[in-house]
């Protein structure tokens, strides 16, 4: 039988920058209108193997990121963290270490505005007297 492996071609650091642009949900209008060039600049600069460090750096802060994030950027960590960090139906938190559910923040939030609202009476009970 005959070992067949994909091997893919990296990103290049434009296609890292349309992904974290595409996750971030932003389209290359906005970016453009951040960095002040046209949507056309921005779909150049998404073709574009390398990308001077200056203005990685302003589409870094545009899109809310550290350069580091753009250049670690990994389709295949994303795509593993999807898939195992969160249980979208559950809304549950899971522990890949153990694969068991950590958290819902759901029932985080009504826990602790329980709390708000119990020293909240406290409080008010305490005026009153």
């Amino acid at each position: 039988m005959e070992d067949t492996t994909f091997n893919k071609k990296p990103l290049s650091l434009g296609q890292k920058i349309e992904r974290v642009r595409t996750f971030r949900g932003f389209k290359q209008e906005y970016l453009a209108s951040k960095l002040g060039v046209s949507q056309q600049t921005v779909s150049k600069i998404e073709q574009q193997e390398e990308i001077e460090e200056a203005l990685l750096e302003q589409i870094a802060e545009a899109l809310g990121v550290t350069p580091e994030v753009i250049k670690n950027f990994d389709d295949d960590k994303i795509t593993y963290i999807i898939n195992h960090q969160y249980n979208i139906y559950n809304n549950e938190i899971k522990d890949n270490a153990t694969n068991n559910f950590v958290f819902n923040p759901i029932e985080k939030i009504a826990e602790l505005y329980e709390r708000l609202l119990k020293t909240e009476r406290e409080k008010n009970e305490l005026f009153k007297k």
